[in-house]
């Protein structure tokens, strides 16, 4: 029986330790998550606008020489991304796939033309510069028309500026919300030892004896909280890799190293500014106020 105790209380102060620093580390995980949203915001967005298919209709009498001609002075230009051939015969066998019907044989004849479709990079994926782009490839005596879904673009353009501001503000709006969590949930673990600051000070210790070992314990739960968040981030990441490549560089890892330094500094930092706010707080309260 005399040992039961001690290892009970042991036990309980490891459960609390352990919990403290997991719900640190889940609260770090989501704030890297909203980080690395707003990171690859813009990211995401350039993959959207990209998205956008700029056909360039090319006229019946088109020679194949000039086609290609016309192709690889498209490419050579800075605003393109990528150019794709599309023949008629091509195009009859993909609108035939579309419709589910051979409309070549209803009508006796392939009333399709060739075409470009262009890719733009997302800079100028916008509606004054495709429009200023339309003038360009219409000055090709090869392009008899320009097509691409502008309602589309001007609302996706719209959205993304939209998406964006929200972005901003929710993020900020999270980590007020969870610099809040962690201080709470520190300051509720200083909470259940506010009767032995009171002691400590009794015995005549000073505050910044009584602040040592509770700043050194909230660094070391800082530390082990953002080394499991940036694990869980590797967990993540590695798990699901190819549905992630779209808008997360994997080949320059520059931004997921800052975002996982960030991450684990933050931890540390609020941990020891709540611990101390906390400690302090108690540190200037009587004995009879330590009851409420």
């Amino acid at each position: 029986m005399v040992n039961i105790r001690p290892l009970n209380v042991r036990n309980s102060l490891f459960n609390s330790y352990f919990s403290t620093t997991l719900s640190i580390s889940l609260i770090l995980f989501l704030f890297g998550l909203m980080g690395l949203l707003l990171i690859n915001g813009q990211r995401l967005s350039d993959f959207m606008k990209e998205n956008i298919g700029v056909t360039l209709i090319l006229k019946e009498g088109a020679k194949e020489v000039d086609v290609m001609k016309l192709q690889k002075s498209l490419e050579g230009n800075d605003y393109i991304k990528s150019t794709k051939f599309v023949g008629k015969e091509r195009a009859a066998i993909e609108l035939k796939r579309e419709l589910g019907e051979d409309f070549v044989d209803f009508l006796g004849f392939n009333p399709l033309l060739s075409s470009i479709d262009v890719t733009v990079y997302a800079g100028f994926a916008n509606p004054d510069s495709l429009a200023m782009l339309e003038r360009k490839f219409l000055s090709h005596p090869e392009i008899q028309e320009v097509y691409y879904q502008r309602n589309l673009v001007k609302q996706l353009n719209s959205n993304v500026k939209k998406i964006s501001l929200i972005l901003l503000v929710l993020n900020l709006l999270m980590f007020v919300i969870f610099a809040a969590l962690i201080n709470n949930t520190i300051r509720l673990s200083i909470y259940s030892k506010r009767f032995l600051i009171n002691t400590m000070q009794l015995v005549g210790a000073t505050r910044s004896f009584i602040r040592q070992p509770f700043m050194a314990r909230s660094a070391l739960q800082g530390i082990y909280g953002g080394l499991i968040a940036c694990f869980m981030f590797l967990i993540l990441f590695f798990s699901y890799q190819n549905e992630l490549k779209s808008f997360i560089d994997f080949q320059n890892p520059t931004s997921l190293v800052v975002l996982g330094g960030c991450i684990f500094l933050m931890g540390i930092f609020i941990t020891l500014l709540s611990t101390y706010l906390a400690v302090n707080k108690f540190l200037r309260m009587r004995f009879d106020q330590l009851f409420y």
